[in-house]
């Protein structure tokens, strides 16, 4: 089944020419069918490419899937044409009284600051406390998935010594999860953050289970299930040459940056780096969809009651 796009929505071609099965709003008005919700959250600068990354991923599921993106009320984005913003997103408090089935939040490049310090962190716990009534599943992605574990929970974010950013390896530590199902037992995935959550710290707090984790790089995916929340770390949604962008901005800008781990064949810069984590992508959040599916509502006003 398709993922339900604004046909001038760039993402739409994109994953048109990819063999992704899209329809438009229009086309999908006619099916009787109701598709899963899902918000997505974007707090990233680059909207578009994120916007790609996440559809491609909840878009290759049997299930039809109605994408809606959303945007902080508190926030202008300075990295993205207002016409964009415009067209195709909506602000959290034009959405609030609405029910989701899913909803993403994504990562933000904003991990040197405290939580307390970001322009829209009031904003956010808003967000975060309205999942819990307005939205079945929540999966909290990097920065994001950092600001849920903290606000429901209190876990506190750790600056690290230098930047975790290239392809670690991981293992699965839970392989009767449903999220999991079809996973490895260990495999890579993209790192690009300079802060941490510890494990003691996680397992100290209660009802939370570690699902994925490294040896190099610490926990990547918590399970929440009293929030029916997921929060991931690392980046499975990023595109082969996402941390290729990363590395030549650094050092076209002459920031210190060292060459991504594990990403380059033989760790060259000038060789095209080889995705190895397209799979287990799409099977996360292939499941995550599932699980939705199996537990959501079929009167989707019903959620949160």
């Amino acid at each position: 089944m398709p993922i339900t796009l604004p046909e001038t929505l760039p993402a739409f071609d994109v994953l048109r020419s990819e063999g992704v099965m899209v329809m438009s709003p229009t086309r999908a008005a006619h099916q009787d069918i109701r598709p899963l919700r899902i918000g997505l959250l974007n707090l990233m600068p680059k909207k578009i490419q994120t916007e790609n990354q996440f559809a491609r991923l909840i878009g290759a599921t049997p299930l039809q899937i109605d994408l809606q993106l959303i945007r902080m009320s508190s926030h202008e984005t300075r990295n993205t044409a207002a016409e964009h913003m415009a067209t195709f997103y909506r602000s959290f408090q034009a959405v609030k009284r609405e029910k989701f089935d899913g909803l993403i939040i994504t990562g933000a490049p904003i991990e040197h600051l405290a939580f307390e310090d970001v322009t829209y962190w009031d904003e956010l716990c808003e967000v975060m406390d309205w999942t819990q009534t307005h939205v079945q599943s929540t999966f909290g992605v990097c920065w994001g998935g950092m600001a849920m574990i903290n606000h429901f929970h209190g876990v506190k974010k750790h600056m690290l010594p230098a930047k975790a950013f290239g392809c670690f390896r991981h293992q699965n530590l839970c392989p009767t999860s449903p999220y999991l199902r079809g996973f490895s037992d260990d495999f890579v995935i993209p790192v690009s953050r300079w802060t941490e959550m510890r494990q003691a710290e996680i397992d100290a707090a209660p009802g939370l289970k570690t699902l994925l984790g490294s040896d190099e790089v610490g926990p990547c995916l918590v399970e929440d299930a009293a929030h029916r929340a997921l929060y991931i770390f690392n980046h499975f949604e990023y595109d082969s040459d996402t941390l290729k962008q990363e590395y030549d901005r650094d050092v076209a800008n002459g920031t210190p940056i060292n060459v991504p781990l594990n990403y380059y064949p033989d760790d060259n810069p000038a060789m095209p780096p080889l995705n190895r984590w397209r799979s287990h992508a799409h099977l996360l959040y292939g499941n995550w969809i599932n699980e939705i599916y199996q537990s959501t509502p079929y009167d989707i006003e019903e959620i949160g009651r």
